[in-house]
Parts: structure tokens; C-alpha cells; sequence
């Protein structure tokens, strides 16, 4: 597969080096107003960027033909999605608050989780997120997908969750969940060790939206 990637940061290293094991060539690189290679040569894009560029680099992809995988948080993607959906035979956008493999399997653990809690009134959640110092949405996109998932529960209990944001050194992520009662806590936490699992799993979306 010919892979374009759009932000040429940490992550975007990391994806290139992932993709390159997989098999993969890279033919465009795009990061602020650089790029070498052409976008319309390659299968998919992935875009690792900022909130303030997403957006622009997801309609730039689309003006060429080419089908996005965007990890990039902070921004109003359910639009894009939505947006995707109305106007395209195929799907040319494929956005996660987190790719890795890990965090999509705690999601789900979340889900199931808050579901058993409804019949125990005398729980209360909150979510603890921690990341580096350079992440610039707040909270993470990965604390908002676990909050939709508690919320989604539909109990007026879980309305007014709470999320905690703290941001030090270069931690990679860690989400914590805690279900407190008077009697006890429960606490389901997430430790990223790495970015290489965002990464891989955003390879992994390029290759089912390419359909390899």
C-alpha cells in the first residue's frame, strides 16, 4: 500500500517506521507547509496533525481521491463523519479518539462496566486522564469516548461525570476509571508504555479502508 503522512511529528515518525515493517511505502509526506511526494499517488493518508489543521488536511485528502484515517483529537469530527457519510459512495474518513488495540478493548470493558453499575445506585464514576505536556486538547479524546460510553447508558446518575485532566512530563496516556461507593472503589485504568500502539493501530485502519 502507498501511504501519505500528514504531520510529520512524533507520531507521524512512529507511523512511518510501523508502516515500512508492514510492507508498506511511504510516497507523500506533509508537515506544516512542507511536503515531499505526491498525495494523489498514494492509497491513504494518515494524519496525525492539530485540532486547528485536521479539518483542512481531511478535505485536502478528499480533493485528491484519497481515503483518511485521522487520529488527530480536539476537533469536531462527528461533522466530517456525518459529512463523509451524505456525500461519498465509500468511506473516505476513518477517525478514533485512540487506534490502539488496547484502548478500543478498554472501551469496550467501560461500556460493560457502566451497564452493570445501573443496578447499583450507590456508585459514582469519574475519569482521571494523564498525558505529556504537549497535548494540546484537554481533556484527551480518549476520556471523552470513555465518558460518551458511560453515558450512553442512559441513567441520570451518570450526567454530571466528572473528568480530571493533568498533563506532566511525556507520559504517552493513562486513563482511569472509578466507580465509587461508600462501601468500596472499583478503578479500571489504561497505561499507554508508547505511541506505537496508536500508530499501529492506525496502519491497521489504513489497510481495512484500502482493503488489503
Amino acid at each position: 500500500m502507498k501511504i501519505a503522512i500528514i504531520g510529520y511529528g512524533k507520531m507521524g515518525h512512529i507511523v512511518e517506521q510501523i508502516a515500512l515493517r508492514r510492507g508498506h511505502e511511504i510516497v507523500c509526506i506533509i508537515d506544516l507547509d512542507v511536503q515531499q511526494g505526491k498525495l494523489s499517488d498514494a492509497d491513504a493518508a494518515i494524519e496525525f496533525s492539530t485540532p486547528a489543521t485536521a479539518e483542512k488536511n481531511v478535505r485536502m485528502c478528499w480533493a485528491e481521491g484519497v481515503p483518511v484515517v485521522c487520529g488527530t483529537t480536539g476537533w469536531n469530527a462527528a461533522a466530517l463523519l456525518e459529512e463523509d457519510k451524505r456525500t461519498h459512495n465509500m468511506p473516505m474518513l476513518v477517525w478514533k479518539s485512540n487506534f490502539s488495540v488496547g484502548v478500543n478493548l478498554f472501551f469496550e470493558l467501560n461500556k460493560k462496566l457502566a451497564e452493570m453499575m445501573v443496578q447499583h445506585p450507590q456508585y459514582t464514576p469519574s475519569i482521571e486522564e494523564i498525558h505529556h505536556i504537549h497535548k494540546l486538547d484537554k481533556p484527551s479524546g480518549t476520556a471523552k469516548t470513555l465518558a460518551e460510553g458511560i453515558r450512553d447508558v442512559k441513567t441520570d446518575r451518570f450526567e454530571n461525570l466528572k473528568i480530571e485532566s493533568i498533563r506532566e512530563g511525556e507520559v504517552p496516556g493513562t486513563h482511569t476509571v472509578t466507580w465509587d461507593s461508600p462501601e468500596d472503589t472499583i478503578v479500571i485504568t489504561h497505561i499507554a508504555k508508547g505511541r506505537e500502539g496508536f500508530a499501529l493501530g492506525a496502519v491497521i485502519a489504513a489497510e481495512e479502508i484500502v482493503g488489503i
